[in-house]
């Protein structure tokens, strides 16, 4: 039984050791932090995530997904809460189609007491990484409750270490391998609106909440116990900017002036923001994804992404699946399939990164304006009447499987087609016409 070592045991590297295990190889899983199942998650540390169609497949794959249906809240579309308090809605797709709100910890930990029963699963925890032997395949691990270290040899090892992977730091010093990173001026502070005294929740619970205010922007998803998470988005620097905001008067003129109607709803706001950290938002790409046959890194370790198309965990989930049918395609010849997922998911990943720095962009700027949300009425009632020629960008990433990268091109020249469209006279009176709908017909018959 070839022995397979993994290296972090969050989301994707919890699942990998599933999808290994079902395999049949003999898989120990490795993890820096206490086991979280007996610790609480930090504070102010992303406790939910956005589960979509990419997600779902994988879950399913390893028998989890019905048990996590049972505590995800479906969000059916968003609503932009402008600076007076008016409120303006956008679907998400078609009519029942949702992205779902789960917990970042409870989907982890159902992941790891999916494994538990396993007899060829294995995990280790309070042990850090501090070295791998290419040659030998060999990690050095430090063990952070003694200080002692220990080695362990494997047959493959896979990189699931997130964004500041020591996998992916000790293949940055092998020949010809290329790396990038770029943080954003902006961070992100967490914030909570607890429930009702009933414990309902104070806003509709099956809706993505955004107070676009162009330049930052602060988002709200719903929690099974009544609460939202809320997110800031802010700059660092800058007239409106964390740097700015230095004393408790500070933050609450600032929320005052851009976000009113949440000073009733999070009443612990000066509190949480100074206790809660300002945490940055960084890209990653790599190339390649893999060394020899003897390791591959997944997730965030290889293609980290902004949070804003709430796809981070999606994309490093269908690593997974891509991974599974690879090694199905290349008959369990490792050399092959790691090479061939280098290539399929780097230029996916490098879309999926490139779509999610634009859509934060529009999260900020445009989901407030009028031109945008007649552009996606417009898109949804051709997609209603022509499925088979049009799907949205959003649905196409979100509730499909298309390849991002296909995805992204086929995006490009949507754009294009619906620039045209936004320019005809009288667009706001007739865009539900056939007129406009010829158009587009047209557009795409010459595309």
């Amino acid at each position: 039984m070839e022995k397979v070592g993994i290296i972090g045991a969050g989301l994707v590297g919890s699942l990998q050791a599933l999808f290994l295990a079902k395999r049949g190889f003999k898989v120990s899983v490795f993890e820096k932090r206490p086991d979280q199942r007996k610790t609480e998650f930090l504070a102010g540390r992303s406790i939910n995530l956005a589960l979509s169609d990419r997600g779902w497949k994988a879950l399913d794959h390893v028998g989890i997904g019905d048990d996590i249906r049972k505590v995800a809240i479906p969000m059916y579309r968003r609503t932009m809460h402008d600076e007076n308090g008016k409120l303006s809605y956008q679907d998400y797709g078609k009519e029942g189609q949702a992205i779902y709100s789960v917990s970042r910890g409870g989907l982890n930990q159902k992941l790891m007491n999916l494994a538990e029963p396993l007899e060829n699963i294995d995990y280790f925890f309070n042990l850090s990484c501090q070295n791998i032997d290419l040659k030998k395949n060999e990690v050095t691990f430090k063990d952070k409750l003694n200080g002692n270290l220990e080695k362990h040899q494997f047959d493959r090892i896979f990189g699931t270490d997130g964004a500041f992977s020591k996998v992916r730091l000790r293949l940055m010093k092998t020949d010809r391998f290329n790396y990038e990173q770029s943080f954003l001026e902006h961070g992100y502070k967490e914030l909570t609106i607890p429930p009702l005294a009933d414990g309902s929740h104070q806003l509709d619970k099956n809706t993505l909440h955004i107070w676009p205010r162009g330049g930052f922007m602060l988002i709200a998803l719903p929690n099974l116990d009544g609460t939202f998470t809320c997110t800031l988005f802010l700059p660092f620097e800058g007239k409106d900017s964390f740097e700015n905001l230095n004393t408790p008067k500070d933050v609450n003129s600032f929320f005052e002036q851009h976000f009113p109607d949440t000073l009733d709803l999070i009443p612990q706001l000066q509190e949480e923001f100074f206790e809660n950290p300002t945490s940055s938002l960084v890209t990653i790409r790599c190339k390649p994804y893999h060394y020899q046959d003897k390791i591959l890194m997944m997730g965030d370790a290889c293609h980290a992404i902004v949070p804003f198309y709430g796809q981070g965990m999606n994309s490093g989930f269908e690593d997974c699946t891509v991974m599974d049918e690879i090694f199905d395609e290349c008959g369990n010849d490792w050399k092959k399939a790691f090479k061939l997922f280098s290539e399929r998911r780097k230029k996916d990943a490098d879309a999926i990164s490139d779509l999610a720095l634009y859509n934060f962009i529009e999260m900020r700027d445009l989901v407030g304006d009028d031109d945008f949300l007649l552009r996606k009425k417009i898109e949804s009632r051709f997609y209603e009447k022509h499925p088979d020629q049009w799907m949205p960008l959003y649905s196409m990433v979100t509730f499909s499987h298309t390849p991002y990268s296909e995805a992204l091109a086929i995006g490009n020249k949507q754009r294009k087609i619906m620039n045209q469209v936004m320019s005809i006279d009288n667009i706001n009176d007739i865009w539900d016409s056939e007129i406009v709908e010829k158009q587009i017909l047209d557009s795409l018959s010459l595309s």
